[in-house]
């Protein structure tokens, strides 16, 4: 955390009722709105993806945390619903109607991984609204060179499988997010403590169903060309989740984008790099 930045900010939690059902936000700051989605992996939150960053972003936005379906406390989508629409194409409705209900219209929009997905498909889906965009290591807008699923989507994948979750099974996922595991080791007790919820595991489950009979993410990659938003684009060089390699194609394709990538750093920029992310993001997204 920046030196000059240490005090946790006040978080505001409240819920949204969708059509598809509660969807759970938390906001800090004052300022132009900053909403930012979470990554997917076992046990992922808002707040918890992006606590640390807070004291930093809410004296120049209003940030907006909410949690995707599926995930901390929004509702679960079911295996019908997996199988009629994506989870990507689920988050954008359920999101759309969430900043609706919380009257907002124009926003900056960042997203990690899973929800690097979402953040793609809703400037896409709305992208009146959508101001500036920033991506790290978006699930949908890569198309890799190497084969998949990757190393990081295989660690996913079997952590509620066979005996289900352990504490060895959370800390070699970790081992796999990041480029240097060892700093995050005190992280690894309350991820783990956080993917024992009974209704998310069978969630996973779905979702982790639904990812193979979909073969992947939504190709959101056939799209990108037509994002219109100023979009970031934030990368560990030693990402073995969303590979470095498939950056390319959302860097040729967008039309107004700049990449920055960061040595010694794996799949989860905001936490293994947080004083340049926040610096990154706050300048983009001129702050005021």
């Amino acid at each position: 955390m920046s030196t000059a930045q240490t005090e946790e900010p006040k978080l505001v939690e409240h819920t949204v009722q969708t059509t598809l059902g509660t969807v759970a936000v938390s906001e800090a700051g004052e300022g132009p709105v900053l909403v930012m989605l979470h990554g997917g992996g076992p046990g992922a939150s808002a707040v918890a993806n992006y606590r640390q960053n807070l004291a930093a972003l809410t004296p120049h936005f209003r940030v907006v945390l909410p949690d995707q379906p599926g995930f901390g406390g929004s509702y679960r989508p079911t295996e019908a619903d997996l199988d009629a629409r994506s989870i990507t194409e689920i988050t954008v409705d359920a999101l759309l109607q969430t900043l609706d209900a919380l009257g907002i219209d124009r926003f900056h929009l960042l997203g990690n991984s899973l929800g690097g997905a979402a953040a793609i498909a809703t400037a896409l889906e709305a992208p009146e609204r959508v101001e500036k965009l920033v991506l790290m290591a978006p699930g949908g807008g890569w198309l890799p060179f190497g084969p998949t699923p990757t190393e990081g989507q295989k660690a996913m994948f079997r952590y509620y499988h066979g005996e289900g979750p352990t504490v060895k099974k959370m800390r070699d996922f970790i081992r796999v997010m990041t480029a240097e595991p060892k700093r995050w080791e005190d992280t690894v007790q309350a991820r783990y403590e956080a993917s024992l919820d009974e209704s998310h595991i069978a969630f996973y489950h779905a979702y982790n169903a639904a990812f193979a009979k979909r073969h992947g993410m939504d190709p959101l990659w056939q799209r990108v060309h037509r994002i219109k938003a100023p979009t970031l684009l934030l990368w560990g060089r030693d990402d073995r989740t969303i590979t470095l390699d498939g950056a390319q194609l959302m860097l040729k394709q967008i039309r107004d984008v700049q990449l920055h990538v960061f040595g010694g750093c794996g799949h989860w920029v905001q936490l293994e790099r947080q004083q340049e992310f926040e610096r990154l993001v706050t300048d983009f997204l001129g702050a005021r």
